[in-house]
């Protein structure tokens, strides 16, 4: 049958089939419009949207631009176009996206298909259903196989496991006052190293603590809240506007789509000087997500501080305050080292200094 308004409540919806058979689209979906003239406006303009897509259908290629557009990460979206090409986005079912994922990682781990594809794969998705080219569809994630105990052994990749704070300290304390910043941030926030990165002074509110992010992996924007630790730090260093954190030569993090290598050298010297092995920016995230564990945080509140993506319908609809996100934040534990770093007396002033021990002319020494 041809769309038709139906009200339900105050608002209007739309409800109908558009075209026959095999090419037929069924449509229930509101105005949120409570004017019947406008509302009438509205179905005309949707029913010739959906005939518009039925003749020239969408793909993954214009889902991966609009979802550019909207703000959302790239990272790792083009290898997936490589793969899908013009294929028509509403024909790539779950068979097809398990076989993108074994055709470009073929010899890679469940976890790296699952962020490098899956994960991308799914917020480009999503987009499209925002803009109603697709309905919205919950896909199955890789899982971890079922039935056996065996244990393979792989070399462990730096980054993938949480540390303590105490050693998060020490590690912090043998950087540069500029990388040790950025390093502080992320082991009191829990955001992706990638959303550091990009992060403007325009995006933090300090007063406030609290982090508004709208570029992120996901694609949808989202809250973080602010350890009250990171306050003087972040009251200087949003100041002078611009981007947050910067090199030590004063220059943005540059963005890269394949990720990794923005602070290579300065985690390689820190490794050495502190003697603690295995940490990456990545190891703060996980160590925060571990600590709240620890700390006895809710599950909701936890998967809301880190922004995971929620695959339990249950969170879809849990959107916590942003007090008990905050107070939660809080419980991480600072340690006395910590807090005694020379830079938090004047961060700016200290972000173009070395770390302690580099940097020095010995040869001339007798």
């Amino acid at each position: 049958m041809p769309l038709k308004l139906i009200q339900r409540g105050e608002v209007w919806y739309i409800r109908g089939t558009v075209g026959a058979g095999k090419e037929s689209r069924a449509v229930y979906e509101t105005t949120r419009l409570r004017d019947k003239k406008l509302a009438a406006q509205y179905r005309r303009k949707r029913e010739a949207e959906i005939v518009r897509d039925m003749l020239e259908p969408r793909t993954f290629a214009d889902a991966a631009k609009a979802h550019g557009e909207r703000g959302g990460s790239l990272r790792f979206v083009d290898r997936l176009s490589k793969h899908f090409g013009k294929r028509d986005l509403s024909s790539i079912r779950q068979v097809d996206l398990e076989a993108a994922g074994r055709a470009i990682y073929p010899d890679c781990s469940r976890e790296t298909v699952n962020r490098q594809v899956f994960t991308p794969f799914i917020a480009v998705w999503n987009c499209a259903s925002i803009n109603q080219w697709v309905p919205v569809r919950k896909w199955q994630r890789p899982r971890k196989p079922k039935g056996t105990r065996i244990i393979r052994a792989q070399p462990t990749r730096a980054g993938s496991k949480p540390t303590t704070y105490d050693q998060a300290a020490k590690f912090v304390e043998a950087m540069s006052p500029a990388a040790g910043m950025l390093m502080t941030f992320l082991f009191y926030t829990g955001m992706r190293p990638i959303e550091a990165f990009m992060l403007e002074a325009t995006d933090v509110n300090v007063p406030g603590r609290w982090v508004s992010l709208s570029h992120t992996k996901t694609g949808e924007p989202r809250g973080v809240p602010m350890h009250e630790f990171l306050v003087p730090l972040l009251e200087a260093l949003v100041g002078r506007g611009g981007r947050v954190f910067r090199t030590q030569r004063g220059l943005p993090y540059e963005e890269k789509d394949e990720g990794g290598g923005q602070m290579k050298s300065a985690i390689l010297g820190a490794r050495r000087r502190s003697k603690v092995p295995g940490i990456s920016p990545y190891t703060a995230r996980h160590t925060v997500s571990t600590q709240l564990v620890v700390n006895g945080v809710h599950p909701h509140i936890k998967d809301q501080i880190l922004g995971h993506a929620v695959d339990d319908m249950s969170r879809h609809y849990t959107n916590v305050p942003q007090k008990p996100l905050i107070e939660a934040i809080n419980t991480l534990p600072v340690s006395d080292s910590w807090r005694a770093l020379e830079w938090w007396e004047d961060p700016i002033k200290a972000t173009k200094k070395l770390a302690k021990g580099t940097g020095k002319r010995t040869d001339l020494k007798k």
